[in-house]
């Protein structure tokens, strides 16, 4: 198996991976596959897009924005693309025009408030998040389809393509690699004979695709778009959109922490930074999925705190996300991120793996104290259910951010301490969470329909 790190870190906007990303990536595929069957077809009939979204994206869509996402998708806008633009602009604009521009001489019909359903019936028996794209002609004949599935992190799958793969996840062949690793116990095994560290390994896998430079310009660029997203959440006050009427606190809690130094402790800081990552994403900001947007704080706040309260150098930042990149990989390809899958353990467990052993790297320690690191922070995530309150990405998932990377550190100043020899490996932890997972019922799944998600009451 083979992720780019690049592909593992997307800047795009909040305030779900798996359910704003990827299906905004799904409804642009699907957009094109429209204009090459007009183009191939040579039709100017009037025709009409809808989409149907299944299981947990129909239960929790509308507090995800899917909708929004998908409209945007079907307009020709990729997450990168809406990132630093008002989207509230442009959905405006959307909402008025009812059409899409296929080219100069084609126009196709969607209502963003009608051509959007949210199926809450059975889900799809491939995935919980699934959507149907149609195509259909002036008498409501389908005449184009495709099933799409968005399976966590940003990523998705088709009918045809999720089918054909073994993990959740369908990656590029490891086999042009120099260090193919697929589990914890291999990457471990090549480091020892290769001598290299988890970093290096994985900066050679990736020049085989790239250069120096461009993989450089890439880590740094995602680098700066976390740090420039927590600035932002730090900066920033108010009521976060939704409904929950739930007020922006990183703001002041920075603003104490900053009047009061000689008080303030690292898990104040920590919980400071993750959650500035947490509201940006909560208000449908920029963010970078890391490995989702629910868990989107968790390591940018881990690595500002080491770049800026401990000098770090941008060097130390690449080694830092290559390494995480590494351990975030074989999670992916050993189980899951998606929290419709697994629930939070998903996100915010895999997100304080990554972030323990990225800052295990940058403070000097041994491949195996970083397998450690990353499995030490992973196991006591496992069983931690997905369950947002009206489906937003806010409670209890902003402060969970804030708890992931205390967790992420002290995983990782307690592998430091050790020797990198333990008793459970992390390869036997991930598949603890992926059978913790399966065995999860699907109302902790990102459904809303269980946990905290019903406990709420109204004073």
């Amino acid at each position: 198996m083979f992720i780019s790190v690049l592909e593992l870190f997307k800047i795009g906007i909040g305030p779900s991976s798996s359910h704003t990303i990827g299906p905004m990536v799904a409804a642009k595929e699907f957009l094109a596959g429209v204009q090459n069957y007009i183009s191939t077809h040579h039709s100017s009939q009037n025709f009409h897009i809808r989409c149907i979204l299944k299981g947990s994206l129909a239960h929790t869509g509308k507090g995800h924005a899917t909708d929004y996402a998908v409209a945007l998708g079907l307009h020709g806008y990729s997450p990168s693309d809406v990132a630093d633009k008002n989207v509230d602009k442009i959905l405006s604009d959307i909402r008025k025009t009812e059409t899409i521009v296929i080219d100069k001489n084609h126009t196709i019909s969607f209502a963003l408030d009608k051509d959007i359903l949210f199926d809450q019936g059975k889900s799809l028996p491939e995935h919980p998040n699934g959507m149907i794209f149609e195509l259909l002609d002036p008498s409501g004949k389908m005449v184009l389809s495709e099933t799409c599935f968005s399976i966590g992190g940003g990523f998705i799958s088709t009918l045809a393509e999720i089918k054909e793969i073994v993990a959740p996840l369908g990656m590029s062949s490891a086999l042009s690699c120099p260090y193919p690793f697929d589990s914890a116990r291999s990457m471990l095994e090549m480091s020892e004979a290769s001598g290299l560290s988890i970093s290096e390994m994985k900066r050679v896998n990736e020049l085989k695709n790239m250069s120096s430079e461009e993989l450089d310009h890439g880590l740094d660029s995602i680098w700066h778009a976390m740090e420039h997203c927590i600035e932002n959440g730090l900066s920033t006050q108010g009521v976060l959109p939704g409904g929950l009427n739930l007020q922006r606190r990183a703001r002041s809690l920075h603003l104490q922490l900053q009047n009061q130094r000689e008080k303030a402790t690292l898990n104040d800081w920590m919980c400071a930074y993750a959650m500035a990552v947490g509201e940006e994403n909560a208000a449908g900001h920029m963010v970078v999925t890391a490995p989702t947007n629910g868990a989107a704080g968790v390591i940018p706040a881990v690595l500002y705190y080491f770049v800026k309260h401990n000098n770090g150098t941008m060097e130390q930042v690449r080694d830092f996300l290559f390494t995480a990149g590494a351990i975030g990989g074989i999670i992916k390809h050993r189980s899951s991120v998606s929290g419709a899958e697994v629930g939070c353990q998903g996100e915010i467990g895999s997100a304080a793996s990554m972030a323990a052993a990225g800052l295990c790297a940058v403070l000097g320690g041994t491949p195996q104290q970083i397998e450690n690191g990353a499995e030490i922070a992973l196991e006591h995530h496992l069983g931690m259910t997905c369950d947002p309150v009206n489906g937003l990405v806010q409670v209890p998932c902003i402060e969970r951010n804030g708890f992931g990377a205390v967790k992420a550190y002290t995983a990782a100043s307690l592998a430091m301490h050790g020797s990198g020899q333990h008793i459970m490996p992390l390869d036997g932890c991930i598949a603890a969470m992926k059978q913790t997972g399966l065995e999860m019922s699907d109302k902790f799944k990102e459904t809303s329909l269980g946990g905290l998600a019903v406990s709420i009451s109204e004073c």
